[in-house]
């Protein structure tokens, strides 16, 4: 079992959250979401590790049939209350998703592997529920917004002492190692700052500037290859037409 929010960081979050500067930052990471997953109006989709459910917003207001899941009961009691019965809210972890195969068209883990304990069991997971894309939303490890989480970590109590921060290169590895030869594209946002207004989100949306590798949030798309399990096919074969096969090529053998 990862980390789970408890009450105490589950208001920290909301408080977070209600910083016009971070509203904006959770509104690009939307726009970074549905541009990168292009889904169709009416797909299904799950958020592994779904919080107190801003990250949802996006996806309801595309038009797509939307749930939700988290290990933090205090996170979905907020969820719930921000969305009511527009979505669906489970309870359990992303390394043992309690759905069957294929049942969302798409999935999606956003800043849900810092926390997870088996990152690679979590997106193996991911990728069983899913049918056609998996989206990954981190906090890039090489940017300076990364790199300066991990070194306040070093001298406060904060809930990032319990992540784990990854880069866009190992990530890809692991996946590569999971599901093979994979399509897999990539982007990054929040470059320079949390600046807000026309232009910056102009900026922050161009895809030749997302794809400088440093920026603070990383989205990771991944597109799902159908692979089929076969079994050797058994076919009865009588006693007399066996022993006629081994007589013919006994023939053959010696001519």
């Amino acid at each position: 079992m990862g980390y789970v929010f408890n009450s105490k960081d589950a208001g920290a979050y909301e408080e977070w959250f209600d910083k016009p500067e971070n509203r904006f930052v959770t509104e690009l990471e939307g726009q970074l979401m549905l541009n990168m997953l292009k889904p169709m109006r009416g797909e299904t989709v799950i958020d592994i590790g779904c919080g107190s459910g801003w990250s949802l917003l996006p996806f309801l207001e595309a038009g797509l049939s939307v749930s939700g899941l988290d290990p933090s009961q205090h996170m979905l009691d907020i969820a719930s209350d921000h969305l009511g019965n527009r979505v669906d809210l489970f309870s359990g972890f992303a390394e043992e998703l309690p759905f069957d195969d294929n049942s969302f068209h798409n999935a999606c883990l956003v800043k849900t592997l810092e926390f997870a304990e088996d990152p690679e069991k979590a997106i193996e997971e991911a990728c069983r529920v899913a049918k056609n894309r998996v989206f990954i939303g981190l906090m890039n490890r090489h940017s300076l917004r990364g790199t300066g989480l991990r070194v306040k970590r070093i001298f406060t109590d904060t809930i990032y002492k319990h992540a784990r921060f990854f880069s866009i290169w190992e990530l890809k590895q692991i996946i590569r190692t999971i599901l093979g030869d994979v399509p897999i594209s990539w982007r990054t946002i929040c470059q320079f700052s949390t600046a807000r207004g026309r232009i910056s989100n102009r900026i922050e949306c161009s895809e030749l500037v997302q794809r400088f590798p440093f920026g603070a949030f990383t989205g990771i798309k991944v597109t799902l290859v159908p692979r089929f399990r076969t079994r050797p096919l058994e076919l009865p074969c009588p006693a007399e037409a066996a022993d006629g096969v081994a007589t013919g090529l006994a023939r053959t053998k010696w001519r």
